[in-house]
């Protein structure tokens, strides 16, 4: 996405002066595009030589997209040596990287921003408009589920992310997403996180309690939907399955191995500084994959809906998108459950509104190409403040962080208890 941007709609404002990976066949595969479209080829440089090059080539930024666990060293390393920083999501997945983090921001005076693209999709800034516009009143209880399907939840589990010490688990990988949006939409700060969860669907224990019999470690089961066939798809083939050799890295595990540490099924009670109430839940081996999003207020209550895919249907080709929010969909062939959204309004004593929703563009909902001109174009002002900075991330990732604290200990965790 930002290689893209870089030599594409935002050339103009920004140049691509170096980049570094761990599997050298990674980049051979983003420098072969480069030369392929005339683009000057950036400067290699190794993940010990982060500091060097920043002085050497007078770097601006750093973006930084590397594994879960690895942000806060690179991160703070970055602005040590005088980066801004452009981090995914999450920032980092403990309360020790986040203190690393912000040692590192106040020795250096210099900024971090981490891309919540969701707050970008143009039917959560809708939301975001009609909670702040004051319609429903004082913001009392949410309600948030988001599924994930059993193409786009498995792929968590074939991944580096089924290691909870990689990925802090899906409470923080993925959720922090959702998390960012509520603090975002009703405008506070998580107080206390109670959560309750497990491993109910993935896993060697869960294949061998429901008879699927015996396993490979690699995903590679005749006829069975849960393959990710690496050799059919030119992507995943050239940056992973092409350079195994390289580094050991297996993009395509078997979701029913027994080494899988994070869970698939989660449930939070989440309390704010305003006063309102939060009860989360996310499911990640559901037949269809979208959210739902109810928001309490003193004048009434905000509904709004998305469906991502309506169904996992396997075609006789077997191949279906892994993540439906990233990728365009062609359908799902669903009549009853049809890929789309909805926001309804229902204010107490009227009947029911449904409220418009602009067109977005580019994927996660429309909302990649939005964020993409904040952070390139460095906007800080927005009216409805989607930019999003370091604060921000602690915000989402606390939740997390709590969550499995709670997960561990049987009991509700408080934010302020963190020492972030």
């Amino acid at each position: 996405m930002y290689l893209d941007a870089m030599r594409g709609d935002h050339a103009d404002v920004a140049e691509l002066v170096a980049w570094s990976d761990t599997n050298q066949g990674r980049l051979d595969f983003y420098q072969a595009q480069f030369v392929a479209s005339h683009a000057a080829v950036p400067l290699r440089f190794a993940p010990d030589e982060l500091e060097r090059t920043i002085a050497e080539q007078r770097i601006d930024r750093v973006i930084v997209t590397s594994p879960d666990f690895t942000h806060a060293d690179l991160v703070s390393r970055s602005l040590l040596a005088g980066a801004d920083v452009v981090v995914e999501k999450p920032i980092t997945i403990n309360a020790e990287g986040l203190r690393q983090i912000a040692a590192a921001i106040e020795a250096s005076g210099k900024t971090v921003v981490t891309t919540f693209n969701y707050r970008y999709s143009p039917r959560n800034s809708a939301l975001r408009e009609l909670i702040q516009s004051g319609a429903i009143g004082d913001v009392t209880s949410v309600h948030f589920e988001w599924v994930l399907d059993t193409v786009h939840g498995a792929d968590y589990f074939r991944r580096w992310h089924r290691d909870k010490q990689s990925s802090g688990g899906l409470l923080i990988h993925k959720a922090s997403h959702h998390f960012d949006l509520v603090n975002w939409w009703i405008d506070a700060a998580p107080r206390r996180v109670f959560a309750s969860g497990g491993l109910r669907f993935y896993g060697a224990a869960n294949a061998a309690s429901r008879g699927l019999g015996a396993r490979t470690p690699r995903n590679t089961h005749a006829g069975d939907p849960f393959v990710l066939d690496m050799a059919a798809d030119p992507r995943l083939k050239g940056l992973y399955l092409d350079n195994e050799h390289l580094d050991g890295y297996v993009r395509d595990r078997d979701v029913f191995d027994d080494d899988i540490s994070i869970e698939d099924n989660l449930a939070l009670l989440v309390d704010y500084d305003s006063g309102a109430t939060m009860s989360y839940s996310l499911n990640a081996h559901s037949p269809w994959e979208g959210y739902r999003v109810m928001v309490n207020g003193t004048h009434g209550r905000a509904e709004l809906e998305v469906v991502e895919r309506g169904a996992v249907l396997v075609g006789e080709d077997g191949v279906v998108v892994v993540d439906p929010s990233a990728t365009p969909l062609a359908g799902s062939a669903d009549n009853l459950r049809p890929e789309g959204e909805r926001l309804l309004l229902q204010r107490h004593w009227e009947a029911a509104v449904e409220v418009p929703i602009p067109d977005g563009i580019g994927s996660h909902g429309g909302g990649d190409a939005y964020l993409l001109d904040h952070v390139f174009n460095r906007v800080t002002s927005d009216p409805l403040g989607r930019p999003a900075g370091y604060a921000d991330g602690v915000k989402a990732v606390s939740v997390g962080i709590a969550g499995n604290a709670s997960l561990a200990s049987g009991l509700p965790v408080l934010i302020a208890d963190l020492g972030v």
